[in-house]
Formats: structure tokens, C-alpha cells, sequence
């Protein structure tokens, strides 16, 4: 137990570092934000990266041996005893598999993110899951306010040849799980129609999200970026980019027209995309099992311990 209380301290101490300092970031970013002397310290100790480092991983594995370990010997003291002896073993079982359940998570864990418009087919990284966006709807409260976003999608299984799918709904806080992921709603934004012609002959046409590049079809070191729209004046901000230059920003009314050169480009038909973010953690079930084992271990410490008899002397 002391062995144990030492580990839970160590992991207390550097859980905190993980939750004060950025994760994720490079040395210069960390060298602007602190010092290089820092920087080079936080890079050095994987602090960049807490939760994943080999020290945070061997700690926590010395916390599954030990309450292995404990539990192990403890069992033959509790062979013959009441139910509600078992209460502090089963407790420390569920804090294991919670244990292991959430780190071979961590290890194994997955997250995409994918979006699009009504009638857009995206493929999901090296998931072997496709999307297909088959309707994407706002709906709104009486006082004007966002009641609920929700994406109709169908989900193609990639891994098999008979184009297996499966259609599902998805909506915030009301996720879906398909083929072994779990589909989210996340976010929104403008999405728009960018036309591109070529000394009056149509050239390319594309619906484009927000924040997305559209390189000219004969000519890809011209670029087209969709910046925003603004629904309040129904106007377009774009930029453009040549060889990775820019030419120039601006917003376009839908009655205006960009040229650049012997190119004009047109934007029209505003509409929103959807945001779908796809997890998938193999792992959720063991250290939900674990969660539901601290439960009934407390439950039985608390509520099911026969209570000891004092021995009174006259």
C-alpha cells in the first residue's frame, strides 16, 4: 500500500505538469512561450506529450502490478468470508481494468474528422470507412435560437468487397456507432459554389466549405481560397494565391466578378456543411467495466461489511 500511495502521488504530481503545460506544441513554440532553457527541458522530460511518454506509461504499469500484486495475495484471506468483505478488493479490481482499459486506449485510439455537403462521398483516412453525406438539417427553437444539428449519413465498410453500408443519424450529444466507430456531430460552417471560366468558356465548378483552396483545374499554382461568407450582405471573402503569393483579398457580392487574367471567378449558392468527427477506441468497454466494478466494490464496502462486534467486559 505504501508503494502504491508513493505511484498515485508521482502520477498526481504528473498529471498536473500535463494539465498546466501545453501538450502538443513544438520546442520553438515553447521557447517563445517560456525560455529555450525550458523549452529544451519540456522536450527533453516528453512533457510535450505527458499522457504518452514512456515514464507516464512505465509508472502506470507499476500501479497495475501493484494492484495486481495486492489483490493476488489478498484473495485467500477472502476465500470464506462474507460478500461484504469483498467490497476493497473488488474496488481496486475496477481501478486495473480502468487503469488498462484507459491506456491501451490511448495507445490504440483513433480520431478523424471529415466534412461536406449534402451528396459529398468522403473516405476516411486508412479507417476503411467511407461517408457519404445524405442530408444535413438546422433546426431552430421558437425565439430564432439553434435547437439541433443533424447529418443523415451512410457509412460504407471499406474493408469488405460486397459494399456492405449502414445509414444512421447523427446529431449533437446523440452520436452513432458504425462498424466499430463512433460518429459526432461537431460543427458547421458556410460552404459555397466556386465557378472558374476561362476566356468565357466554363472551366471547373466545385461547392468549397470555408477555410478550403480551390487550385485553377489548367493552371494549379493559381489558387482560389474561400475565406468566409457573410450573410448579412450575402458577400463572399476570398483570397487568392500565386506559387504561394498573395494576390490579393477582397469580398465579392454575387453580382460581382473576380478576373484574374483570362480567368473570372464567380461565387454563388451559399449553404452550410456539416463537421463529423469519427472516434474509435477498442479499449471503452474494459474501463467502463471497471467504472461499474469501483461502484459495487464501494457499494459493498459501504453498505454490505458486516459490522464488527466489540467485545464489552463488566
Amino acid at each position: 500500500m505504501r508503494f502504491a500511495i508513493i505511484l498515485l502521488v508521482i502520477l498526481a504530481v504528473v498529471c498536473s505538469l500535463g494539465s498546466f503545460i501545453t501538450q502538443g506544441q513544438t520546442y520553438s513554440w515553447y521557447a517563445s512561450r517560456y525560455s529555450e532553457r525550458t523549452a529544451a527541458l519540456i522536450i527533453a522530460l516528453h512533457l510535450d506529450d505527458a499522457f504518452h511518454s514512456w515514464w507516464f506509461i512505465l509508472i502506470s504499469s507499476f500501479l497495475c502490478l501493484n494492484l495486481f500484486a495486492c489483490n493476488l495475495f489478498r484473495i485467500r484471506t477472502l476465500v470464506k468470508r462474507p460478500i461484504g468483505y469483498w467490497g476493497a478488493w473488488i474496488c481496486h479490481l475496477g481501478v486495473l481494468l480502468l487503469i488498462l482499459g484507459y491506456g491501451l486506449g490511448q495507445m490504440t485510439y483513433k480520431e478523424y474528422t471529415v466534412y461536406g455537403v449534402p451528396g459529398d462521398m468522403m473516405a476516411v483516412a486508412d479507417a476503411s470507412l467511407a461517408i457519404s453525406i445524405d442530408d444535413f438539417r438546422i433546426t431552430y427553437n421558437d425565439d430564432g435560437s439553434v435547437e439541433q444539428y443533424t447529418t443523415d449519413i451512410t457509412a460504407y465498410n471499406l474493408s469488405v468487397s460486397d459494399g456492405r453500408s449502414r445509414s444512421a443519424s447523427v446529431s449533437v450529444n446523440n452520436p452513432a456507432d458504425i462498424y466499430g466507430f463512433r460518429v459526432y456531430q461537431n460543427s458547421t460552417g458556410w460552404a459555397a459554389r466556386v465557378r472558374i471560366q476561362k476566356d468565357g468558356e466554363d472551366l471547373q465548378e466545385k461547392v468549397v466549405c470555408a477555410g478550403d483552396i480551390l487550385p485553377v483545374s489548367d493552371k494549379p499554382d493559381l489558387v482560389i481560397l474561400f475565406n468566409a461568407y457573410y450573410p448579412d450582405v450575402n458577400g463572399y471573402l476570398y483570397s487568392v494565391y500565386y506559387q504561394g503569393n498573395i494576390l490579393g483579398m477582397n469580398i465579392l457580392l454575387p453580382k460581382d466578378v473576380l478576373t484574374i487574367d483570362e480567368y473570372t471567378v464567380t461565387f454563388s449558392e451559399p449553404q452550410t456543411y456539416t463537421l463529423l468527427q469519427i472516434k474509435r477506441d477498442s479499449f471503452t468497454p474494459l474501463a467502463f467495466a471497471g467504472g461499474l466494478l469501483v461502484l459495487t466494490g464501494l457499494f459493498l464496502a459501504f453498505y454490505m461489511k458486516p459490522k464488527e462486534k466489540n467485545n464489552a467486559s463488566d
